[in-house]
């Protein structure tokens, strides 16, 4: 099995000092392999101060809003900060898991680290630590990082949680992760899982959740509305790479469903400031497809791998309510494959394998 430093004691949980060294040197722990999941934020609640502190952070990052600080700092402190806090909040309020006293991100993304947890310890027994972290709030990148060191990790592999990658989800969760290896005395040897929007695996679980929602239809849905977390269209013409590999999972999920090119069309959601977005417009989509007489729609996340705001709220208020006003009758929402065991075989997939030459 995995043996990190063979010049300590033999493999136990307790830290000793190495063999052949003086009595008073550093203890070290047995060398193991940290897998720690990443994923975009939460806030601690949906109190104006807990949102004010989520928002702040997360508004502040450069990957998501680049506009000069000199502009955009007082823009967010003086004017957004005081409004937005209070119906993000409300937002938040109106999908949060009172009993467990957390956004349903949360709560998804902890039971997908139990069962990764599980399957990973099957295969490699303790020789791997598995966790996870939010890019915005808690628990923090730099805590898990500490908490991995502690644990005796040697080795981490970083893996976001984003299908796709963008500069403003995947980049700013590498760039944090990187950050805090910089405080590390003795920093581990990295390695930072690729976004998996092409991957065979991910694919077939996207199209089998999309064949159950609709075995449990009286009428299967006229269109399947693809919709994308969006980003400015300037990031495309910069070179960010979403925007292709958002397409290619659409392309991919309609060729495993056997479909033609009228049954799925692709969108791009939550447009945020005045520059123009990725298009089409979810919000503005569904409207013109319901008006051009698709009275039933079905939506589909795929760039989210766990229900959010984005999809909980957004979708299945905002944009639903957009479908209806404009004449559509009825509107699925498809769940993210959250903790499924068919997402959590594609993500074992990917972990294991960039876990190659670590652990085998």
């Amino acid at each position: 099995m995995f043996d990190a430093n063979a010049e300590t004691a033999p493999q136990t949980d307790e830290a000793k000092c190495p063999v052949h060294a003086p009595a008073d040197h550093p203890k070290i722990k047995p060398g193991k392999v940290g897998i720690l999941l990443a994923n975009l934020g939460t806030p601690d609640g949906y109190d104006y101060w807990s949102m004010r502190r989520y928002l702040n952070e997360f508004l502040s990052d450069r990957r998501v809003i680049d506009y000069s600080p000199w502009i955009w700092q007082p823009l967010l402190q003086l004017v957004i900060l005081t409004k937005r806090p209070f119906s993000s909040g409300a937002a938040y309020k109106s999908i949060w898991n009172e009993a467990a006293d957390e956004s349903p991100l949360m709560t998804i993304t902890k039971a997908q680290t139990a069962k990764m947890k599980d399957r990973l310890h099957a295969r490699y027994g303790d020789d791997v630590v598995v966790d996870f972290c939010m890019r915005y709030g808690n628990p923090s990148t730099r805590s898990k990082v500490r908490a991995l060191v502690e644990a005796g990790c040697q080795k981490i592999l970083f893996f976001p949680l984003y299908p796709q990658y963008a500069g403003a989800t995947s980049a700013t969760a590498n760039d944090q992760f990187f950050r805090v290896l910089t405080e590390e005395k003795w920093q581990p040897i990295v390695r930072v899982a690729p976004p998996y929007f092409d991957q065979p695996s991910y694919i077939d679980a996207l199209a089998k959740s999309v064949e159950r929602a609709y075995e449990k239809m009286d009428r299967e849905p006229d269109v399947l509305v693809a919709s994308y977390h969006g980003v400015p269209k300037r990031y495309l013409m910069e070179g960010d790479p979403y925007h292709c590999q958002c397409q290619k999972t659409s392309r991919l999920l309609k060729e495993r469903l056997g479909w033609g090119d009228d049954r799925l069309v692709t969108t791009f959601q939550s447009r945020f400031g005045p520059e123009e977005w990725l298009k089409p417009y979810t919000v503005e989509e569904v409207a013109r497809l319901a008006e051009g007489g698709k009275k039933r729609i079905a939506v589909i996340a795929p760039a989210f791998s766990a229900d959010c705001i984005e999809t909980l709220e957004e979708i299945n208020e905002e944009i639903r309510e957009s479908f209806e006003e404009a004449g559509g009758e009825e509107f699925t929402y498809i769940p993210c494959l959250n903790d499924e065991d068919a997402h959590i075989a594609a993500l074992f997939e990917t972990v294991e394998t960039n876990l190659k030459g670590w652990l085998d």
